[in-house]
C-alpha cells in the first residue's frame, strides 16, 4: 500500500505542487523511449522485420504500454510506470533470425504475451520463474546484453567521427545529470546523421501500423518466446515490484501481468515483442521527486503513459533516422543505454560463491551466439548453468573429494576462510 500522505496538515496543494507530477511523467516518458528505442528496432531489425514493420512494433509498444499504464494507474492509483522490455530487445539482436523468419518472430511474441497472461493467472507459474537461481537468470541477461554493450567500442574505431562526440555527450552527462546521459547521446548521432547524410531526405511521419500473421516453429518458440518470457520476467517485471517496495508500494504484480501481458498478445502482430512493468524508469515515477505526497505519485504514471503512447507517433520518423545512420553508430547507442543494466546483472551473476562458475558457464554460452537445432545461444546458456550448478549442487551432498581443498580444510590441514553468505 502506499506510503502515508506527508503534505502538511491543511495544506492545500500549490499549482506547481498539481503540475509536480504531470512534469515527472513527461520526463518518464521522454526518457524511457530516447534511452532505448534504438534497442527495440535494433532488435525488431535483427529477427527478420523491414523498415516498415519495425515501426509499425515500436508504435504497436508505444501504445501498449501507453494503454497499460493508464488503465493500471487510474484503476489501483500506483505510480505502476510501463514499457516495452529492453532486456527482451537486446535478446532479439542476440537471436537474430529465427526459422520462419519474421512471421515465425510474431508467433514467438504472441506467446510471450500468453505466458505473461498465464503466470498472472495461475501463481504457480510465477513462482516456477522465481525459482530459477537468479544467479544464473542474471548470468544469461548479462551475456544477451554483452554484444550491444561492446558496439561502443567498435564504433569508435569504425566511424571514430561520428561515434566520438556521440562518447564524449554521454560521459558528461552521465557525470552531470546522468538521466540525460542516453538522450543526449542520442540527440548527437541525430545531429551527425543530419551532417553525415548526403542530399535530402523525406522522412515518413505518418505512423505505420503493419499487421503480421504469426506462425510457430519449434527453435522460435523454444529459441525465442521461452527466453523472452524468462528475460521479461525476471529482468523487467520483478525489478519493477521490488523498484515499488523500495518506495513504500506494493504492487498488484497479479492484475499487472494479465494486463501487460494481454496488450503483449494483442500489439504482437503489429510487431510489439512484450509489455511489462518498467524497472529502469520506475524510480522516476515512483519517487519523491514525483510529488511529495506518495498517493498523488500515480498521476505521474499515468502521464508518463499518455506521454509515451503519444510519442509513439514518431515511430516512422525515428525508424527513418535509425537506417540512415551505420548500423555501428545505432547499436553504440544502445549499447551506451543497456551499460548500466549490464554492470547489473554482472554483480547479481557473481554475487554468490558457491553459483559462480555455473553462472560463468551461463554467460560465456549465451554471449557466445551459437545457435544449436535452430535455437539460440540464451536458451542454451541456460540449461548448461542449470546443469552445472545441479552438477556442483550433487557433488556438494556427496561430500569432498580427497586431496581437494574442501578435504583439506576439513582435515585442519589448511587455515579456513570465514563463512560468506550470499
Amino acid at each position: 500500500m502506499p506510503l502515508r500522505d506527508r503534505n502538511p496538515p491543511g495544506g492545500g496543494e500549490t499549482t506547481a505542487g498539481r503540475l509536480q507530477p504531470v512534469l515527472a511523467g513527461v520526463v518518464t516518458a521522454l526518457v524511457g523511449f530516447a534511452s532505448s528505442f534504438t534497442v527495440v528496432l535494433a532488435g525488431l531489425r535483427a529477427v527478420g522485420a523491414d523498415q516498415a514493420q519495425a515501426a509499425s512494433g515500436l508504435l504497436a509498444l508505444c501504445v501498449a504500454s501507453g494503454c497499460c499504464a493508464v488503465w493500471l494507474g487510474l484503476r489501483h492509483r500506483l505510480p505502476l510506470a510501463i514499457a516495452w522490455s529492453t532486456p527482451g530487445a537486446a535478446l532479439l539482436v542476440a537471436t537474430g533470425p529465427v526459422p520462419g523468419g519474421w512471421p515465425a518472430a510474431v508467433g514467438a511474441f504472441l506467446l510471450t504475451g500468453l505466458l505473461i497472461v498465464a503466470a498472472g493467472l495461475i501463481p504457480a507459474l510465477g513462482r516456477a520463474v522465481a525459482a530459477i537461481p537468479a544467479p544464473i537468470a542474471s548470468a544469461m541477461l548479462a551475456g544477451v546484453l554483452l554484444p550491444l554493450c561492446t558496439a561502443p567500442v567498435r564504433a569508435l574505431v569504425e566511424v571514430p567521427r561520428l561515434a566520438g562526440p556521440v562518447v564524449l555527450v554521454w560521459l558528461l552527462l552521465h557525470r552531470f545529470a546522468r538521466r540525460w546521459a542516453v538522450p543526449g547521446a542520442l540527440a548527437v548521432a541525430v545531429v551527425a546523421i543530419a551532417l553525415t547524410t548526403d542530399g535530402p531526405t523525406r522522412l515518413d511521419a505518418a505512423p505505420v501500423v503493419a499487421l503480421t500473421a504469426p506462425t510457430w516453429t519449434l527453435p522460435a518458440v523454444v529459441g525465442l518466446a521461452l527466453p523472452l518470457f524468462l528475460v521479461t520476467m525476471a529482468a523487467q517485471n520483478v525489478p519493477g515490484t521490488a523498484v515499488l517496495a523500495g518506495y513504500g508500494y506494493r504492487a498488484p504484480l497479479g492484475s499487472a501481468l494479465r494486463v501487460t501481458g494481454l496488450a503483449t498478445a494483442l500489439g504482437a502482430p503489429a510487431g510489439g515483442h512484450a509489455v511489462n512493468l518498467a524497472a529502469i524508469t520506475a524510480a522516476l515515477a515512483a519517487g519523491p521527486d514525483a510529488h511529495p505526497d506518495p498517493q498523488r505519485r500515480w498521476i505521474a504514471s499515468v502521464t508518463a503513459g499518455i506521454g509515451l503512447a503519444l510519442l509513439g507517433l514518431s515511430a516512422g520518423v525515428a525508424t527513418a533516422l535509425v537506417l540512415l545512420s551505420p548500423p555501428v553508430l545505432v547499436e553504440a547507442v544502445a549499447g551506451l543505454a543497456l551499460l548500466g543494466a549490464l554492470a547489473g546483472a554482472v554483480a547479481a551473476a557473481v554475487a554468490r560463491p558457491q553459483a559462480r562458475e555455473a553462472a560463468v558457464v551461463t554467460f560465456v554460452v549465451t554471449a557466445s551466439g551459437v545457435s544449436l537445432l535452430g535455437v539460440g545461444g540464451a536458451f542454451w546458456g541456460l540449461v548448461a548453468g542449470c546443469l552445472m550448478l545441479l552438477l556442483f549442487r550433487r557433488r556438494a551432498a556427496a561430500g569432498p573429494v580427497a586431496g581437494s581443498p574442501a578435504k583439506e580444510e576439513a582435515e585442519g590441514t589448511v587455515p579456513s576462510l570465514p563463512a560468506r553468505t550470499g
